[in-house]
């Protein structure tokens, strides 16, 4: 990775995270999908607060920031017998009108409280702000439609929301199985609890991240201590979507024919 933004004894200032934002290839009047982890920044003078305020001020009010803002809580601690039950993962599930803390950060929550940032609709819902924001609040699609940017902030592809666009082509029963809660899981749990289950035997959007980035799609640097990542949405969207089209069991690891 390129150099590390540099930082002062009380940690990382708005100057040294837009400088290392430029660095990475961020421009003003930019649109641009965010995905980010506050601790992994290091320590950060004025928190989340300041990371937003870096964002609005590199790519400026004709630029735009969009950000998740799923109402759903950040994950609930499992049980022993939870995970010996394979549950990966519960959070709760806020209704659509929810404006509290959810599981998509400080900075997210950061953003989705400024003037001027719109929320949309439905529950993948995109908090944006800027000049494009109420088209884009519109959801992950349209980030890919408008050929933006993807920033991840000491998050990896895994977080990416708008990845999920290219599954409009289908995913395989193959795959969707493996993620499939048992009856006797789903019972014991009120309809508005989440349960992550399942695994499939690949990371598939690892293995789409690591050939991007092999393609020199993906720039990779290190802003304060987290490694972030910024990228061509529909470029990488479009390598899955590819995969989807032409080998999705492999893809997934799945040899089981």
């Amino acid at each position: 990775m390129d150099r590390i933004a540099p930082s002062t004894e009380t940690g990382l200032t708005q100057a040294a995270l837009e400088a290392g934002l430029r660095d990475l290839g961020l421009t003003r009047g930019a649109a641009v999908e965010v995905h980010s982890s506050l601790s992994s920044l290091g320590q950060v003078e004025g928190g989340a607060a300041t990371v937003v305020d870096a964002l609005m001020a590199v790519v400026g009010e004709a630029g735009t920031l969009a950000m998740p803002a799923f109402p759903i809580s950040k994950p609930l601690p499992l049980t022993a017998e939870e995970k010996a039950r394979g549950i990966l993962a519960k959070a709760q599930l806020y209704g659509l009108d929810y404006d509290g803390p959810t599981g998509m950060g400080v900075i997210a929550d950061e953003l989705r409280r400024r003037p001027g940032a719109i929320v949309g609709p439905g529950f993948h819902r995109v908090c944006a702000w800027g000049r494009d924001a109420e088209r884009l609040s519109a959801g992950f699609g349209a980030l890919v439609e408008a050929d933006a940017w993807a920033l991840l902030l000491g998050v990896n592809i895994e977080r990416c929301s708008s990845m999920h666009h290219a599954e409009r082509v289908g995913l395989p029963d193959e795959v969707t199985r493996c993620f499939a809660i048992p009856d006797d899981i789903r019972r014991d749990y009120p309809d508005d609890i989440f349960i992550q289950y399942g695994r499939t035997p690949d990371r598939a959007w690892l293995k789409i991240q690591a050939a991007a980035e092999a393609h020199g799609f993906i720039k990779k640097q290190a802003i304060g201590q987290a490694e972030c990542r910024f990228f061509k949405v529909k470029s990488v969207v479009g390598m899955y979507e590819k995969a989807l089209r032409t080998d999705p069991l492999g893809l997934f690891g799945i040899t089981n024919r």
